[in-house]
């Protein structure tokens, strides 16, 4: 039995137990934590391996009353399909090597840190399950909540700065998504649909016309935009990446980050296909510029967790531009290279918390010559590397190469321009391993420093293995998704050839990425 409810909501009551365990024993607590998080891991890959990727329609529903918005139905309403599926697939796996890093840097509040972070999983996980609209909104407020804390308490010594430019950001994305919210209820049981069911809501938004869709497509979109985070809404990002522990860091970018992209398919496209054919070529060249924009930036940077933060922006600009291609290559790119710049970001950012741990510094001159200190973290670091660059038979390869196919057959020039990403990618990666691991050791500290324990080779370890996999054999995770994503651009293809110029669309949007 595949119990979406049992799978969501397992880490909150894990935190309940944390919470009100009378044991202080923090080894306990820590136990306690790995287990239900690992518990989640293996009923979220036996999810994976029971989904048919075949079907478009929503798999292991469930639907139960929950209350009435005046003549609306809210449902408690859950379900999963081929987009989904590998998001919370994910989210479960990324969770248990995340609690399992958290004794290297969390020494102080650790109770209060583990009840926020199995919080965070259900809200995450609970984003990705939801197939009601007021239910997905409560879950992404609640996966935002614990993030605040763990940023503003156990954060660098700019937390408090970090947190408050964090929280301003999300206030504002979630301000607005929830007045679009309210707006599509609204006018939709103006319309006689008396349900906020995520499919009903799509069939009916999908049909109207295009001034409706525009409105209530903005909303959703600049509010998952900020989150993504798409340029100009990046600015937080960076911040809140180099002042979050490890843990958190690996939180933002292996699955918070997701939830934007996301957002942006599942509704954005799939519930206002006619604003999102008008709006592609806009998203299409702020994905393309984010590319090139937090490439350079990534080359400026003198701290490694500034700069894995500002390679999200670029790398988040391919799963955007492939995304609003349109296409089918494109769409399966954007999907799996959410997955992909999950795992591999994650990666880097749990192996330099390994070596902050030891040397307690991000700037990236205060290393040199650790290979010859600690070949075993050397040779992890160039893996995450060569993965993040998208080396061919890792995982990053086959997401980038979709994504770029995909947006040739809509627009060469960007696909052109998106070409540059992968060359300066690699130049700051590898400038940046270079400075990290070669030369001659020039600080006595480095002399001294350990390589990896046996607990963090066992977490970095199976991840590794996992991108390895991904890149040998990517087309296990694409099949998941060829039902949703065929169905998504069969939505997109029929608005299109509905569309009335002059009324629903300006030919020359078609026209102005070319």
């Amino acid at each position: 039995m595949h119990n979406l409810t049992l799978i969501t909501f397992l880490p909150a009551l894990g935190a309940l137990i944390v919470a009100l365990l009378p044991n202080r024993d923090e080894r306990v607590l820590r136990g306690i934590t790995l287990f239900v998080t690992s518990v989640v891991a293996v009923l979220g890959v036996s999810l994976f391996c029971a989904f048919d990727g075949s079907q478009a329609a929503l798999q292991f529903t469930q639907s139960v009353d929950w209350f009435t918005l005046g003549a609306t139905s809210v449902h408690y309403e859950m379900g999963v399909d081929g987009i989904s599926i590998l998001l919370i697939t994910l989210t479960a796996i990324l969770m248990p090597f995340v609690a399992l890093s958290s004794p290297g840097h969390i020494t102080e509040r650790t109770r209060e840190f583990l009840v926020w972070l199995l919080l965070m999983e259900t809200g995450m996980l609970g984003v990705f399950a939801s197939a009601d609209l007021v239910l997905f909104y409560f879950f992404w407020e609640v996966s935002l909540v614990p993030l605040y804390f763990i940023l503003g308490i156990w954060g660098g010594e700019r937390r408090l700065y970090a947190t408050v430019k964090f929280f301003l950001f999300t206030l504002a994305g979630s301000l607005l998504m929830l007045l679009a919210v309210i707006a599509l209820i609204s006018q939709a049981a103006a319309d006689g649909v008396l349900s906020t069911n995520i499919a009903g809501l799509t069939d009916w938004a999908s049909a109207a016309p295009l001034e409706a869709q525009f409105w209530l497509f903005a909303g959703f979109a600049i509010a998952f935009a900020i989150k993504v985070p798409l340029f100009p809404f990046h600015t937080w990002l960076a911040d809140a990446h180099t002042q979050a522990p490890t843990s958190g860091s690996v939180i933002l970018a292996g699955v918070l980050l997701k939830m934007g992209t996301y957002g942006l398919l599942r509704f954005g496209i799939g519930m206002f296909p006619a604003a999102a054919i008008n709006a592609a070529p806009l998203f299409m060249i702020l994905g393309a510029f984010g590319i090139v924009y937090g490439a350079l930036l990534a080359m400026a940077q003198s701290d490694m967790k500034r700069l894995i933060a500002c390679s999200s922006v670029s790398h988040l600009g391919y799963v955007v531009l492939g995304m609003f291609a349109l296409t089918h290559a494109g769409l399966r790119g954007s999907v799996l290279q959410m997955i992909n710049h999950g795992l591999s970001t994650g990666l880097l950012f749990l192996l330099f918390g390994a070596l902050y741990e030891r040397r307690h510094s991000r700037a990236i001159n205060q290393y040199g010559g650790v290979a010859a200190v600690m070949p075993l973290f050397a040779f992890f670091w160039v893996f995450a590397v060569l993965s993040s660059v998208g080396l061919p038979g890792l995982n990053g390869f086959v997401g980038e190469w979709l994504i770029l196919i995909g947006t040739f057959q809509t627009s060469p020039v960007l696909a052109t321009l998106a070409v540059t990403g992968v060359i300066f990618g690699a130049v700051y990666l590898l400038s940046a391993t270079r400075r990290l691991l070669f030369g001659e050791i020039t600080h006595d500290e480095t002399r001294s420093l350990k390589d990896l324990n046996t607990r963090e080779v066992a977490i970095v370890a199976p991840l590794c293995a996992l991108c390895l996999w991904i890149g040998v054999q990517p087309g296990v995770l694409i099949e998941k998704t060829s039902g949703s994503l065929d169905a998504l651009v069969q939505r997109v293809e029929d608005t299109r050839q509905t569309m009335v110029v002059g009324d629903l669309v300006d030919p020359r949007a078609e026209e102005g990425v070319r």
